[in-house]
This record gives structure tokens, sequence and C-alpha cells, in this order.
């Protein structure tokens, strides 16, 4: 019987209106919804196909588990968009809405959620930072926290990497492990965790059918060359810059030569920027001016052992064929100064819209400060050495990553801080941990809602690093200068009881909101394998710089 494949959730409020937004797997005659405080209003949807989604032997969907058992290739998945925008709302008015799927003989009905249009400046907001999902062990516990702790929300800030395969549409509406992406959000997960008290199955919360979400791109937004690889995993991993696939073969398809980020951009209506669409964009939400950067790079391997391409070197096996290089962990978008991204950046900052904000927030991918490995090597495009002998072949190819040349650190944080403002908000390291600059401007990583890979921190190294150039690649601590925040109300502590600035946990994850009406950011952490334990907060900061 055919059913909706999300529930409803809610995109790009303007003062007086909002766009409705949900997924079929059927296309259907119309699509609608209905709203106001007797449901007596009604809009007609606009419906279009993704052109991208697909399943593959990895998927977990129906009868397959990761085995190839129903997919034995990359097969296409025909997923239907529908989204209605409703208009003339009165500001900070909440109506009931649902939508409605009509196919064939079938009346398909969501259940009664909650829409508003854009806050009002001076209305308190509650918004929830979150990022790495990415089908990952507690994230249906975290979502799930985040409603009973803290109620409803009034907006999601998402920093980046969603899914893990951007293209494989089970992990985004229905992987069979319980944990896909909307289902966390909406509280329809069904996901176990066995743990001290034994298991326990966490639904997620029910939280962007009622509230807008704003998302940035991560490199798990981001896939490779089309069909390039034997499933969908590979074909994620064949990313090469484009500049190299134009050179390669010539500006035809040269975005399914090099990689795209169509999924995404298909799934979410955003605003948009003029020179970056919604990739980068800025936003005024309440008394918030939210700006959004794309900056992140391809993950890459540390060594290129079994084949795999690595972050300092090609494969030695394919020194003599270029297009199978990986070409390190390239960068997908300038944000260097003189680029249209750092240009656009420069008139943001210097723009009304942000200069009249009370709380002006930046949000990334990547992050400028951390604990994590995930800042190793430094954020700059890879310096590319091509060794040959007396015959002109090639006998090795390697990439180097000077720190000085960090674009986020050199080029992009001075401009933030001359332009005061008060958050830089990213995630990446599956980890919590915090900083503040010298002038009080804050960075926050609130990423531990999955799996951690863990902190470089105490006698846990980086183990990322290359056999050259030390002075480049930290093994320990934050590689960018500023030293971790230690939490303020109940931190975590090591062996010895000493207080920790971090949380990389594979059972504790962490949730993290905003308070405009306190100008506060709040964090808490949850122990999963105790369901019937108490969220912690653990850590609150306020907003103002130098005190202020």
């Amino acid at each position: 019987m055919s059913q909706l494949l999300t529930d409803p959730f809610l995109q790009l409020p303007t003062p007086n209106s909002i766009r409705v937004v949900w997924f079929t797997d059927f296309a259907g005659q119309s699509h609608w919804v209905e709203f106001g405080e007797h449901l007596e209003q009604k809009i007609t949807a606009v419906t279009q196909k993704l052109t991208r989604t697909r399943e593959d032997q990895q998927s977990y969907l129906g009868e397959q588990r990761g085995d190839g058992k129903v997919y034995t290739s990359p097969t296409p998945r025909l997923i239907w968009r529908h989204e209605a925008e409703v208009t003339n709302l009165q500001p900070n008015q909440r109506l009931p809405y649902r939508v409605v799927s009509f196919d064939g003989d079938r009346v398909i009905t969501s259940r009664i959620f909650s829409l508003t249009p854009a806050p009002t400046p001076g209305t308190p907001l509650k918004i929830l930072l979150t990022s790495d999902h990415q089908i990952k062990p507690m994230v249906a516990a975290n979502l799930q926290k985040v409603v009973e702790t803290v109620g409803r929300v009034d907006a999601v800030w998402f920093a980046g990497d969603l899914v893990n395969i951007p293209d494989r549409a089970s992990e985004w509406f229905d992987d069979n492990r319980g944990n896909a992406f909307f289902p966390c959000l909406q509280g329809n997960a069904c996901y176990p965790i066995h743990g001290q008290q034994g298991t326990h199955i966490y639904t997620g919360g029910e939280i962007i059918q009622h509230a807008p979400m704003y998302t940035c791109i991560g490199n798990h937004e981001v896939m490779g060359r089309w069909e390039s690889g034997v499933n969908l995993n590979a074909e994620f991993d064949n990313t090469i810059p484009r500049q190299v696939a134009l050179q390669l073969f010539g500006s035809e398809n040269i975005k399914n030569n090099s990689f795209n980020t169509d999924t995404y951009e298909e799934i979410f209506t955003l605003p948009q920027s003029p020179t970056g669409g919604k990739t980068y964009y800025a936003v005024t939400f309440g008394d918030i001016r939210l700006v959004v950067l794309y900056a992140t790079n391809m993950w890459r391997f540390v060594t290129t052992e079994g084949g795999k391409q690595g972050k300092y070197g090609e494969v030695e096996a394919d020194f003599e064929y270029p297009e199978k290089w990986g070409y390190g962990q390239h960068i997908y978008e300038a944000i260097a100064t003189g680029s249209p991204q750092y240009q656009w950046l420069e008139r943001e900052l210097a723009s009304s819209e942000f200069q009249r904000a009370k709380y002006k927030v930046v949000m990334l991918h990547h992050p400028p400060h951390t604990l994590g490995k995930n800042i190793v090597p430094p954020y700059t495009d890879p310096i590319q050495t091509i060794t040959r002998d007396e015959t002109g072949k090639v006998i090795g190819v390697s990439y180097e990553y000077p720190r000085a040349q960090d674009y986020l650190l050199r080029d992009v944080v001075p401009l933030l801080e001359t332009a005061q403002v008060q958050l830089v908000f990213y995630g990446h390291s599956h980890l919590w941990n915090r900083f503040t600059s010298p002038s009080g401007m804050h960075f926050l990583e609130t990423s531990n809602v999955g799996n951690s890979y863990g902190a470089a921190y105490g006698n846990n190294h980086r183990d990322n690093i290359p056999d050259w150039g030390k002075e480049d690649y930290q093994s320990l601590g934050n590689p960018n200068g500023l030293p971790p925040q230690i939490p303020n109300i109940a931190p975590l502590l090591d062996a010895d009881g000493n207080p920790l600035p971090y949380i990389a946990s594979n059972e504790i994850t962490v949730f993290s909101i905003l308070d405009t009406g306190r100008g506060v950011i709040s964090s808490y952490w949850f122990n999963t394998s105790k369901p019937d334990a108490d969220v912690v907060k653990f850590d609150e900061f306020a907003l103002g710089r130098n005190g202020k």
C-alpha cells in the first residue's frame, strides 16, 4: 500500500511564508498542503523527480542488509519531491498543517504538525546545533533527547555530513537499520542500542516537521565521477578537482567527470547567493544573521596501501595513469583571498543585514580549531610533486599541505574577527570541543552525535600525519593555536580525575542549543547505554565578545 516516504518538513521561511516539503516513492496524481486553524486552506504542491538517487550492493533496504542480495550494482531509485509554499501568514502565528498525496484511488495523509513564518526580531528562539549524522549509531538517541530536554526547537542548523553516501536514497529515507536521516529528525526512527541496561530502541525526535532547517555542505554531501565505480562508495571516493577534469576530459560534462552536490541541492530548498547558489549563502532569522560557507575537502586515507587513494601520495601502480589519481585532499570550493566565495563573504560581512544583526554567526563544515584528527593536514590546496627517473617515467607522486597556507586560518578567520562575528560553528571531527579567541570570538564543534574518532589530547596522538614535515602536521592538540576551553558546568573526567576539554565517545552523545532569549549556547551530554539516566548540561557560554 502506498505511503509517504517522509513526513513533511519546513524550509525557507520568510516574514509571511514558509515552504513545506515531503517525499514519496510514487509520482501520484496530485499533492497538496492543508493548513489553518481547521485545515480549511489548501495549497497545491509542485512535484519534481530526483535525478541521481540510487541503491547499490551496500544499501540497507528491504530484504538487503549491505550484502548485495537485491541490488547487485548501482540501480536508479525513483523518488519524487513535493513542495508547496504556504503564504499570507501572520508574524509569529503558528498554525496546524498536514500534507496529502493522491495516488490513484488512494489518498495518503500525514499527521498534523505546525508551521510559522520567519520569526520577527526580538523573538526568543531555541536553535539546535548539530552535524555529522551519517547513519551513525547515536543519532536517534541524540535527537530523541533534544526533544525530551528542550521541547520544540525553532530551527535546526546542520553543519554538514548529513548522510554517508549522498546518492544512496535509503540513507536519507528508509535505511532498514532504523536510523536514516529523515526518520531520525522526524521521530520515526527505530534504532536499537545495546547498553548496560539491556537493549533500548531510540526513535529520534519530531523536530523538522515544526522547525526549518539550514544546512551546509560537508565532504559527505559531495559525490564523485558519475557512474565511475562498481558501487556508490567507489563513486563517492572518486572525486578529482575540476581543473584536472578539464585537462583530462575536456569541458563537456565536467561535473560528471569531477564531483557534484546534485542530490543535496535537489533535496533542500535553501537561501541562495548570487555566486554560490545554495552552496554558500546568508539569511536573517530573528535576531541572527547566519552566514553559511562551503568549506570542505575530499577526505583521503593516510597511506596508499591496498590501492587506496592517499592524503600524501598516489598508488604506485597508478603513477603512469593520472586519470586514476585522487589528487590528495583537494578543496571543492575555493575560499582563499580573492576567490568568488571570499569576495562574496567580504560583501556579506559589510552588508546592512549583517551589521544590524544582534547575533552574527558563521556555519561551515571544516574546523578552524579542533582537537580532532580531521584538522590535519591543513586546509589548503595540495602541493603536488611528481618525481621522474632519467627516462621520464614517473616514480613518485606526493602532496604537501603547508600550515602557513591554511586558508581558513590565514584568510577567513581574520575577516570574521574584524567583522565581530560572535560564533563560528562547525563539525567534521565527530567530537565536542570549543575555543575562544583573544577578542572573544567563539568556536564550537558539536558533532559527537554518531561514532567518534577520538581527540588528539594527552597520550592520544593523531595517526594521520606523514613521516616528513612534522611542523605542518601536528600530532597533538589544536594545530591552529587556541587552547580548548574546559566545560564550565560538568566536564567529563579522565582516569586521574582531571576535567577533559572535549567529549569524544561512542556511548556518550552531545547536542547544543542556542538560546537567543538568554544569549547563550548550552551543551548537553547523554549516555546512550543508560537510557534511564538523566541528560546532563555540561557547558554554557554567552555569545558576547570580551564579556559584552
